[in-house]
């Protein structure tokens, strides 16, 4: 465990690292491109050393934790390592975790026997950063969890949250919490960074806001914004000082 920049959390916590990439959100994929720094392959999965799987047992203070920020917690290359992941989890109800997703089709076989109508420390997300990947939120909302959550990160074009599903039903209502933000990355070579719109986090804060109930966290306009308005401090765009006033919203959900 360490503790982390990334705004939504106070922790990461990695039970295994490497992933392999499934959707246009992943293109430029961070934890690809720090694996690559390091001569490693980031597609090749592999658990963490008994020093770091085990961290949280030692936190003694509640800690809002990013799990598998480097991988992904539901992938097939880690089902030997879940069940003691999920002791860790169970055994440490003071802290948070925040599991976030890009593969809910497989959520409901992952789960732990004890799981029923989820546990009370664990939040579970999807990542959808454009329309097409709304789907994922649309398999979530069938799993039982505390609170369910969205990550549009990175936001790679406009959505719509308020789309419903088959049966008339819109799938935002099963969520808590939704988190915005633009993609950070290099200027050239391999991970350059996609652009956004300022229109597209305008559109979804103002339909979140005032047709759901969700939470709504902004956490970065991402690199592409972060050069065109000139930001000085944080290159992804991370500055919430410097934005426009109707975009400075962070909260977290009940």
């Amino acid at each position: 465990m360490r503790e982390s920049t990334i705004q939504w959390t106070d922790a990461t916590v990695n039970f295994w690292i490497a992933c392999q990439k499934v959707s246009v959100e992943c293109l430029h994929c961070y934890m690809m491109r720090q694996e690559a720094r390091y001569g490693r392959d980031g597609t090749k999965v592999r658990k963490t050393g008994k020093v770091t799987f085990n961290a949280a047992l030692k936190w003694k203070e509640p800690k809002r934790i990013f799990t598998c920020s480097m991988s992904d917690f539901f992938i097939q290359d880690a089902d030997e390592w879940r069940i003691e992941a999920w002791d860790i989890i169970r055994k440490t109800p003071h802290h948070t975790w925040l599991i976030l997703t890009k593969r809910p089709e497989r959520i409901k076989q992952c789960l732990p026997d004890d799981w029923g109508d989820g546990y009370p420390n664990v939040w579970l997300g999807v990542t959808a950063g454009v329309q097409s990947s709304f789907k994922r939120a649309e398999d979530l909302a069938k799993i039982p969890a505390a609170v369910r959550f969205i990550s549009a990160e990175p936001l790679l074009e406009e959505m719509d949250f308020l789309v419903k599903n088959a049966e008339g039903e819109r799938i935002i209502d099963a969520f808590q919490w939704v988190i915005l933000g633009g993609e950070s990355g290099n200027d050239t070579g391999k991970f350059r960074y996609r652009p956004s719109q300022i229109e597209w986090y305008e559109k979804a804060i103002k339909d979140l806001k005032t047709q759901t109930d969700a939470a709504v966290f902004m956490k970065q306009l991402g690199t592409h914004l972060s050069k065109e308005l000139q930001f000085k401090k944080d290159r992804h765009g991370g500055e919430i000082e410097n934005w426009p006033e109707h975009l400075q919203i962070r909260e977290f959900p009940d």
